[in-house]
């Protein structure tokens, strides 16, 4: 496999007909997250931790940062995470695949320099079992 552009790394939310792509990211992030259920006691080998396999939550966490361009999907995102809602999101890894799933707005917040562009952060957290897709 080549080396991928970051660009083509996509964050898309359902608008109810289909999905968008957030306009304006320019950085993205998605991380897999377990919890560890620690099972060590008094009795463990050597007194090394021991885990519970499978026992833990797991969650994912989206973050992207970028150019408010006040885009429809600019308003969508703004009106999912004023209404608290969770919504069908996707995120496409180019030749990797797609991660699809219900997930909620947790951060979003804006800001701009006197002499600058106004930039935008959002921050997701998964609300449910995620699906991957291959490309």
């Amino acid at each position: 496999m080549v080396a991928q552009k970051g660009r083509d790394l996509l964050l898309k939310i359902d608008n109810g007909s289909g999905f968008v792509t957030v306009a304006g990211l320019r950085s993205k992030k998605l991380a897999f997250n377990a919890a560890l259920v620690d099972v060590t006691d008094a009795e463990s080998a050597g007194r090394w931790r021991e885990l519970l396999g499978g026992a833990g939550v797991q969650r994912a966490a989206v973050s992207g940062s970028g150019i408010f361009k006040d885009q429809a999907s600019d308003a969508l995102v703004r009106t999912q995470f004023f209404a608290g809602t969770i919504a069908n999101w996707q995120i496409v890894i180019p030749d990797f695949g797609t991660i699809a799933g219900a997930f909620q707005i947790a951060a979003l917040e804006y800001s701009g320099a006197h002499d600058g562009e106004v930039l935008f952060e959002i921050a997701l957290e998964s609300a449910g079992s995620l699906t991957f897709g291959a490309p």
